[in-house]
């Protein structure tokens, strides 16, 4: 099976304080990709998006109807998990379960084995659809849209995943939403942004596969956990999956514009800190070299407050800008430098480059 965890170390923002943690992306040797295919469906149309919460089931109930739709995923480098979300075979799981595959076996609920067919990563989101062809119509799970307004803090909810690979069948285990919308900086400096904290236990091979609300409905992938912490994971949301699985799925990648800034929300502990005149925005902690944000002028230290016509009052507020925009847009943005007035500039945004 190859080895199952590979522990990292990443910076997790908490209230904008960053911490030093030790961080478990789970099923992964290396960092290099190797990954994407063609578009699995360029007319793919979506049977898969819940826009309403539905009823709370009952646990057997909540079993017979996600179980079907949970599969095991194997690599020459590990094994992780995945959800079906398309009767036609389409399986979302972890980019960092199948970036690097030169072959992938999927394994169904009812022990059936295929090889994938194709397989299209984002690394930017840490997440992939892979493709194998069924020859008939297979159970799909139901993912939960604009989950993060959706879920409340303490909301129960329930892991299921290939953990540690165990024969039998899938893991499953419940606990509660500990936090919405957390944000953890891989040391590639990819941000995953809008995760749901949960203290339902995620173990290695548990990526990839689905965070599930008690009416069966999947609110997010799981994706990371604290290392050497109790029962601290992560899931990816539907919020960012949903448009993710769709470009993924149409064009085999995700068109994204890019400004080429690491930033942090401005919180009371970060303007302490950097000694800020301002109590609220993006704070920039980095500018790529070369990047639209650096031919703009904007250099370590500015507090990002407005982009266009949105105020921006957190880091998320700015990704979420960014993200409504496309590559080659003139944007204006509003900052601010040590204790001086706001300042302008504009920027021409780029498509987001490979993070490899």
């Amino acid at each position: 099976m190859g080895k199952f965890r590979y522990v990292l170390i990443v910076l997790l923002l908490i209230g904008g304080l960053l911490v030093g943690l030790r961080y478990t992306v789970l099923d992964k040797e290396s960092s290099s990709s190797q990954a994407s295919g063609e578009p699995i469906n360029p007319e793919w149309r979506t049977l898969y998006i819940d826009e309403e919460s539905g009823n709370t089931l009952s646990e057997a109930e909540l079993v017979e109807k996600i179980a079907p739709t949970v599969v095991s995923i194997f690599t020459e480098g590990g094994a992780g998990s995945g959800v079906i979300i398309d009767p036609k075979g389409y399986i979302v799981t972890n980019c960092h379960v199948v970036e690097e595959a030169k072959s992938v076996e999927v394994i169904l609920s009812d022990g059936r084995s295929f090889k994938a067919v194709n397989w299209v990563t984002d690394p930017w989101t840490d997440l992939a659809v892979v493709q194998i062809e069924p020859g008939e119509d297979l159970p799909f799970a139901h993912f939960l849209s604009n989950c993060l307004e959706k879920l409340g803090e303490l909301d129960e909810v329930v892991a299921v995943g290939n953990a540690y690979a165990l024969s039998g069948g899938p893991t499953w285990t419940k606990g509660v939403v500990s936090y919405l919308g957390r944000s953890i900086e891989l040391p590639n400096k990819i941000v995953l942004y809008d995760l749901i904290q949960t203290d339902a236990a995620i173990n290695p091979g548990n990526s990839g596969g689905p965070l599930v609300n008690m009416a069966g409905q999947v609110v997010g992938i799981n994706t990371a956990i604290i290392a050497e912490a109790e029962n601290i994971g992560f899931a990816i949301s539907t919020d960012t999956a949903i448009p993710v699985i769709y470009d993924l799925v149409t064009k085999a990648r995700v068109p994204c514009a890019w400004l080429g800034v690491r930033i942090t929300t401005v919180t009371p502990t970060i303007q302490s800190q950097y000694k800020l005149s301002i109590s609220y925005g993006a704070l920039i902690v980095e500018v790529v070299s070369d990047s639209p944000a650096d031919a703009a002028g904007l250099q370590e230290g500015d507090v990002i407050i407005k982009f266009d016509d949105e105020e921006i009052k957190t880091a998320d507020e700015l990704v979420a800008a960014i993200q409504s925009h496309k590559a080659g847009d003139i944007v204006e943005i509003t900052f601010v430098r040590g204790g001086e007035k706001p300042q302008t500039t504009e920027a021409t945004l780029t498509q987001r480059p490979s993070p490899y």
